[in-house]
């Protein structure tokens, strides 16, 4: 296991000492939930630190004068970010309408936040070949002009809010690759795997730091990204979401992701804890069993995660995963041993953990309430997607007002959320006219650039002739974005021409085309073991990017260095040599 940063642990000393002042000066729970006021009866008669709520000031301080002003109700609000219907916070559609009021008994997004005093909310959306999709039942997500639109609304309903001193917290899934929230407009990164391949943390903490700045840009100030999982399995659901089979290369992916991100402002959360590469199961159907030994997971499966937190990553997913060698039978988002012991505990880490969607089938074992109090109970700091806003909400605060839900893990909680959000706090949002630029557009083509494996062939030369490109069904959009590209690169494409094929997320034998001079892998490398093509490569993406890198190769104007971070079999790495 990697190095254990010393820093998050003098941070987790100093907080444990706030939180049990704050936790000698707070007063009962009330009877009632009250309308949002600057403060209620329930609020402890606590004066804030002096200069707490100045620019500059400790985000820690800041975050325990903030929390001893809550009442129980704003200190349960803080630990939730559900989901919303509609792509506007004031406005919405009579079906999104509809689909909140299911949710959490109200029309808007801004409503919500209002409602159970939220200290966040998720934007989800969906995107093509996303292995998550069965998880989000609804989009927020149109253009970066809607999104920086609906972010601003949702900040104005918080800022009426008691908690207002700290900046809302809006997150979403833009891992880049298959998951990929936000797809319009924006500067597109290849996936992980495609990084992986690259070999070069540099390039990765350079892209990922253009992409923190456009989402900034857009009001998001948490991404549920980079993925930490070690692709050990065949997993279909993580797939090129990781960085590869290589713990210890992995580890150096995921610290650069996360320096990037931070270094823009926005936070990284490291996810899915413990490890859901070692599992070729699904945790969206189910709960996928880890059924190592502990020792592998410490020395196979969780060294990006310490990579990540010895980045100062702000925050780690916990997954709904059973590892059999820690706390057998217990999802992972609800164990106390995993999350308090290993990810607090050996691991070192302090900042915020966050769970897995709850509206997931794992978490969908017991009511929205009662796994809300688990998952918090276990170690938790944020509830991330309840099925029902408001058994979520109500859930908790009952649970804290008979005693079953700790006050002083709620309190640890929401003063580990509020610090993490004043770390964020005082920086400016870059302006729109910032996405896409060329700059941001560089770092991505360098990474994808990198990243280009040859599998079998010979390293570099390009293509003779002209050149058809073909793909597997469905992929018209990338076939046309390669021709492009290729044109662009001085390649003639032309019918009857050598021919180049594209395969991605979910292909397999049957998509191959027998009499391809050129077969491309663009998710996982794994169907090239049966393609016959005399030349085998793989970008791991299908983004813009690399399939201008693609057209580079092919046109003998840029020689392939990648090597591939997934072992495929009867294929070697790369054919480039070292």
């Amino acid at each position: 296991m990697g190095r254990v940063s010393t820093t998050p642990r003098r941070a987790g000393v100093a907080l444990a000492v706030l939180t049990a002042l704050l936790v000698s000066g707070c007063s009962g729970p009330t009877d009632r939930r009250p309308d949002p006021a600057p403060t209620s009866p329930a609020a402890p008669a606590a004066t804030p630190t002096p200069g707490a709520s100045l620019p500059g000031a400790d985000p820690a301080a800041r975050a325990a004068a903030l929390v001893a002003t809550l009442a129980d109700e704003d200190l349960v609000g803080q630990v939730l970010m559900p989901y919303a219907y509609g792509d506007a916070a004031t406005r919405v559609s009579p079906g999104s309408a509809a689909g909140n009021q299911a949710l959490a008994g109200v029309d808007t997004p801004a409503q919500m936040v209002e409602k159970y005093r939220l200290g966040g909310l998720i934007l989800v959306g969906f995107s093509a070949d996303d292995p998550t999709k069965g998880n989000q039942e609804t989009t927020n997500v149109d253009n970066p002009k809607q999104v920086r639109a609906l972010t601003d609304g949702l900040r104005e309903a918080a800022g009426r809010l008691p908690a207002k001193q700290a900046p809302f917290l809006i997150g979403t899934d833009q891992e880049y690759g298959v998951v990929t929230r936000i797809t319009d407009g924006v500067t597109l990164l290849p996936s992980a795997l495609a990084a992986g391949a690259a070999g070069k943390p540099e390039l990765t903490e350079a892209a990922w730091r253009a992409a923190g700045n456009e989402l900034a840009a857009m009001g998001i100030n948490l991404d549920f990204a980079p993925v930490a999982d070690v692709l050990a399995t065949r997993s279909t659901v993580i797939g090129s979401r990781s960085y590869g089979a290589d713990p210890k290369a992995a580890a150096g992916q995921v610290a650069g992701a996360v320096r990037g991100l931070q270094a823009a402002g926005v936070a990284a959360t490291v996810k899915h804890f413990p490890g859901h590469g070692h599992s070729a199961a699904d945790s969206h159907e189910g709960l996928p069993v880890l059924d190592q030994p502990r020792k592998t997971l410490e020395t196979a499966a969780w060294p990006p995660f310490s990579a990540g937190i010895d980045a100062g990553a702000m925050a780690v997913m916990s997954a709904h995963l059973d590892a059999r060698s820690v706390d057998p039978g217990t999802a992972a988002t609800f164990s106390h041993k995993l999350l308090t012991g290993v990810l607090r505990g050996q691991l070192g880490f302090q900042g915020v953990v966050i769970t897995d969607g709850m509206n997931m089938p794992p978490a969908k074992r017991w009511s929205p309430g009662e796994a809300a109090v688990r998952a918090l109970k276990a170690g938790n700091d944020l509830i991330l997607m309840p099925p029902n806003v408001g058994q979520a909400y109500d859930g908790l605060l009952a649970a804290l007002r008979d005693g079953s839900l700790p006050r002083a893990r709620l309190v640890d909680a929401a003063t580990r959320v509020s610090t993490m959000k004043f770390k964020l706090a005082d920086r400016s949002a870059p302006e729109l006219s910032t996405l896409g630029g060329p700059a941001h557009r560089k770092a991505a083509e360098d990474l994808a650039a990198a990243a280009v494996t040859v599998l079998r062939g010979a390293c570099g030369g390009g293509v003779r002739g002209p050149v058809t490109v073909t793909a597997s069904g469905g992929r018209d959009h990338t076939r046309a974005a390669l021709t492009e590209a290729l044109k662009a690169a001085g390649v003639k494409v032309a019918a009857g021409g050598t021919v180049v094929h594209l395969v991605g997320y979910g292909d397999g034998d049957g998509d191959l085309r027998a009499d391809a001079a050129v077969t491309v892998a663009m998710d996982t490398p794994y169907v090239l073991a049966k393609a016959k093509s005399p030349t085998l490569l793989a970008t791991y993406s299908s983004s813009q990017a690399s399939m201008t890198a693609l057209a580079g190769v092919l046109a003998g104007k840029v020689r392939p260095g990648g090597r591939s971070p997934v072992p495929v079999t009867g294929l070697p790495a790369t054919t480039c040599g070292a």
